[in-house]
């Protein structure tokens, strides 16, 4: 595991806190497992960018970032080419006080911020208002990350991974298990045991993870309910909302 993984460094001056990276990244690529000594704040300029802690993993729009407390051990990727821009802040002159990765809104104002801060041209003390406007502007939001861990019976393991490469097939336990070579109660449990989640509960999460993509595409709220499972787009709206904690249209806003 790196210490440092891919934070620029360094600082843009004396007093100031914060230094933005940039870094392209191609469909599917990943930056290993890592730590910082300082926070980050991943944001995907452009692009879908995933983001894995022990704490949970996310999947982020250009709307959404998520602030990394320093030394949390974490790995970003893209689904798709992406770019991710990250402020990273210095723990000692940073007013933030979280702890815990947390989701934060990004409005269009903290993104000209983040693309103001990039310039390497800006004086240090407008780089300190800048900075100071920048921590006043983020703001939590109640997402809750995307958990899909992968059963270890190989029975159950099978049935997730089946479910996995198609969120749409509703056979229940039942049918499953006349699959697999096991009872519904015992696939119920397995997935309960070694998941910490109920077998509808782990289904309704990987519909979900695999609905993000589409929706960033730009695909209607009916098509991606049908593509993943749901009869309706209500009911996959109300399901998005139950697992992720905003709606579709508030995950995705329209550009």
């Amino acid at each position: 595991m790196s210490s440092t993984g891919h934070h620029p460094g360094p600082y843009g001056g004396p007093g100031t806190a914060i230094v933005i990276g940039s870094f392209p990244l191609a469909g599917g690529s990943w930056f290993a497992t890592h730590r910082h000594p300082v926070h980050q704040l991943a944001w995907p300029r452009s692009g879908l960018l995933r983001v894995r802690t022990e704490a949970g993993a996310w999947l982020l729009p250009p709307s959404l970032a998520l602030w990394i407390p320093a030394g949390v051990p974490h790995a970003t990727g893209a689904a798709g080419s992406a770019v991710m821009r990250s402020p990273y802040v210095a723990p000692e002159r940073c007013p933030v006080p979280w702890a815990e990765p947390t989701v934060v809104a990004v409005s269009p104002l903290l993104r000209e911020l983040i693309d103001h801060l990039d310039g390497a041209d800006l004086p240090p003390d407008a780089r300190i208002r800048a900075e100071a406007v920048l921590f006043d502007l983020l703001r939590p939001v109640p997402v809750t990350s995307i958990s899909v861990p992968e059963p270890r019976d190989p029975r159950a393991r099978m049935v997730a991974r089946a479910l996995a490469a198609d969120p749409s097939d509703g056979r229940p336990l039942e049918e499953w298990g006349a699959e697999v070579g096991a009872s519904a109660r015992t696939l119920a449990r397995l997935f309960t045991a070694e998941t910490g989640l109920s077998f509808r509960r782990w289904r309704e999460q990987v519909r979900m993870r695999a609905a993000m993509p589409l929706l960033a595409e730009g695909l209607t709220v009916e098509s991606v309910a049908r593509r993943i499972g749901y009869a309706t787009g209500s009911a996959f709206v109300s399901a998005f909302h139950r697992t992720v904690g905003l709606t579709p249209r508030a995950y995705f806003p329209a550009p």
